[in-house]
C-alpha cells in the first residue's frame, strides 16, 4: 500500500506538468517567443502557468524520495513527507476547497501510518 501511495504522488507530479504545459500552452508559447527570460513577470496568466506547471516537477521529486524511503525501509522518512503532505492538503483545501488538494489529503494518512509502522 505504501509503495502505491508513493508512486501516485509521482502520478500527481506528472498529471500536474502535463496539465499544465497543456493548459498554458499560450502562456509559454508567448514567453518562448518573446526570448523566455523574464518573461513572466507582471502578466498574472504567465506567473500562473510557470508556477502550476513548474509544481509538477516538484512533487514529483517528493514521489521519487516516498518511493526510495519506502524501499529503503525509512519509515521516520515517510512519516514526515505525510506530514507534509497533510499540512500541503490542508492549507491546499482551506484556500480551495474545489480543488484536487482532497486527494493530497487522502494520501496524507497512509504515509503517516506507514511511518509509525501501522502499514506495510
Amino acid at each position: 500500500m505504501l509503495i502505491a501511495a508513493a508512486w501516485t504522488v509521482v502520478a500527481v507530479g506528472v498529471i500536474h506538468l502535463v496539465v499544465g504545459l497543456v493548459f498554458f500552452r499560450h502562456q509559454f508559447a508567448g514567453a518562448v517567443a518573446e526570448g523566455w527570460i523574464g518573461r513572466f513577470q507582471g502578466i498574472d496568466s504567465r506567473r500562473l502557468a510557470f508556477w502550476f506547471t513548474v509544481f509538477g516537477p516538484l512533487v514529483m521529486m517528493g514521489g521519487h524520495i516516498a518511493v526510495h524511503a519506502v524501499h529503503a525501509g525509512d519509515l521516520a522518512l515517510v512519516g514526515v513527507l505525510g506530514y507534509y503532505l497533510a499540512a500541503v492538503g490542508l492549507a491546499g483545501i482551506t484556500a480551495l476547497p474545489k480543488s484536487p488538494f482532497w486527494a493530497v489529503l487522502m494520501l496524507a494518512p497512509i504515509f503517516i501510518a506507514g511511518g509509525h509502522g501501522w502499514l506495510a
